[in-house]
C-alpha cells in the first residue's frame, strides 16, 4: 500500500480531511510534564476527526533533550491509533545527511510521512524514496508571505519556481511524495498549476485562511489540511475534541 492509499483509507474511514498539528507551545506551560499531558489529551480527544497527526519537531527541539523524549514518546501514544502521522520537519540536505534523516525518520521513528524542503534539488529528495509505503511532502507554495520571495516568482519561461518542485513530486513513484500549499496562498492560478498529488494544507485557523479558496476542486490524490493553534490554544470554552469535530464538518462542506 502507498502512502496516499493509507490516507485516502484513514480519510474514506473518519470521513475526514483534518489533520491536526502537534504544535505545543513551551511558554505556556509550566513544566515538561505538563507539555507531554497537554498533548496527550490532544491525541486523545481528536482521534475520531483526525485524517493524520502533524507533530511539528521544533517545538520539540526547542526544550532540548527532554523534548526529543517527549516526542518519541508522542509519535508511540499517535501509532497506538489509526492516524497516519506526518513529521513536520522541512530538513532539506544532500548525501549522507539527508540519508540519516530519513533513517531516523522512518526507520527509527516509524513515522508515515515527513515534510522536505527541496530547495538543493532533486537527489536531495531521493534518500527518502526507497521507504516503501511512506510518504514525503515538499514545499510547494507556503502559507507565508515571504512565498512570494521565491515560491512564486515567475520564471522566464512563465511557469513559477513552485512548478519545478511539482516537477520532481511527479518523477517519484505514484502516490509517495505530494506538495504542502498554504491555504493563505492558495489562489485558483496557483491550484491549476499544481500537479494531483497529496496535498498537505496548512493556513487554516489562526493563520486565516479561506476555505473557499478550495471550492470546487476536484483531485483524486488525497488532500488534508491543517489546524494546529485553532485547536490547542482557541481562545474559547470548546474541548479539543469539540473543536476537531468543528473544524472536519466546515472542511467537509467544501466538497
Amino acid at each position: 500500500m502507498t502512502y496516499a492509499e493509507r490516507l485516502q483509507k484513514r480519510i474514506d474511514d473518519c470521513e475526514s480531511c483534518l489533520c491536526v498539528g502537534i504544535d505545543p507551545r513551551p511558554e505556556k506551560h509550566n513544566s515538561i510534564e505538563a507539555i507531554q499531558e497537554f498533548c496527550e489529551q490532544v491525541i486523545e480527544q481528536t482521534e475520531k476527526y483526525a485524517a493524520a497527526y502533524k507533530p511539528n519537531i521544533a517545538y520539540f527541539e526547542a526544550l532540548g533533550v527532554p523534548g526529543y523524549r517527549l516526542i518519541e514518546h508522542l509519535i508511540e501514544k499517535m501509532k497506538e491509533t489509526d492516524v497516519p502521522i506526518i513529521l513536520d520537519a522541512k530538513r532539506g540536505d544532500i548525501g549522507t545527511t539527508q540519508e540519516h534523516y530519513a533513517k531516523g525518520y522512518f526507520e527509527n521513528w516509524d513515522v508515515d510521512a515527513v515534510t522536505l524542503s527541496p530547495y538543493m534539488g532533486y537527489d536531495s529528495v531521493e534518500p527518502f524514496l526507497p521507504y516503501e509505503g511512506k510518504g514525503i511532502y515538499l514545499l510547494g507554495v507556503t502559507s507565508n508571505a515571504g512565498a512570494d520571495d521565491l515560491e512564486t516568482h515567475k520564471l522566464a519561461s512563465g511557469r513559477m519556481v513552485f512548478e519545478l518542485v511539482g516537477d520532481m513530486a511527479e518523477r517519484a513513484e505514484p502516490g509517495s511524495v505530494g506538495l504542502v500549499l498554504g491555504l493563505t496562498n492558495a489562489s485558483a492560478d496557483v491550484l491549476k498549476r499544481i500537479p494531483d498529488v497529496p496535498l498537505l494544507i496548512p493556513g487554516l485557523g489562526a493563520q486565516g485562511g479561506d476555505l473557499d479558496s478550495l471550492s470546487g476542486e476536484e483531485r483524486k490524490a488525497p488532500c488534508v489540511i491543517n489546524v494546529s493553534r485553532g485547536i490547542l490554544y482557541a481562545e474559547d470554552e470548546y474541548t479539543f475534541k469539540e473543536r476537531a469535530k468543528d473544524y472536519a464538518y466546515r472542511i467537509a462542506d467544501i466538497s
